[in-house]
């Protein structure tokens, strides 16, 4: 058994030192090839952003005035409503008296109590209110039934 090992062992070191000379062979035929300039390697982009091999020409250059750049921001429409705005009662708790209103074009959530509602007003009620500053933010006040 001792012979079998130490002669794995002769075969591996072998194929090892083989695959250095091959490595270093390699090397040597990368180095003996003829290295790329460094004008070949350049890259250029066109007008038309493509890239191509050969420099642009200067005089096909057009000059633009920093006048003639326009930067602008595209209008916003107009979506408020003309009045009160109006939404949807998401939640209302008549044991404790207030809910949330959510606003019918966007997201927001207002706070709103019993107090300043319509008597008789309930979860998904369509409703009109205006806004005022609370302690904690706004608050809806004069809720209207509208449906």
């Amino acid at each position: 058994m001792a012979r079998a090992n130490s002669f794995n062992k002769k075969e591996i070191e072998k194929n090892k030192q083989q695959k250095r000379k091959e490595k270093l062979q390699r090397k040597e035929e990368r180095k003996q090839q003829s290295p790329s300039s460094f004008e070949d390697m350049i890259a250029y982009v066109d007008a038309n952003g493509v890239i191509t091999d050969v420099p642009p020409e200067p005089r096909k250059k057009e000059d633009i005035d920093l006048e003639d750049i326009e930067i602008s921001i595209p209008r916003k429409e107009v979506t408020e409503e003309k009045g009160d705005p109006t939404g949807r009662v998401d939640f209302f708790d008549e044991s404790r008296g207030f809910g949330f209103i959510k606003e019918k074009n966007s997201m927001n959530k207002f706070f709103f109590h019993k107090s300043n509602a319509e008597e008789g007003i309930s979860e998904d009620h369509m409703v009109t209110f205006r806004l005022e500053r609370g302690p904690k933010g706004m608050n809806a006040v004069d809720v209207k039934i509208i449906r």
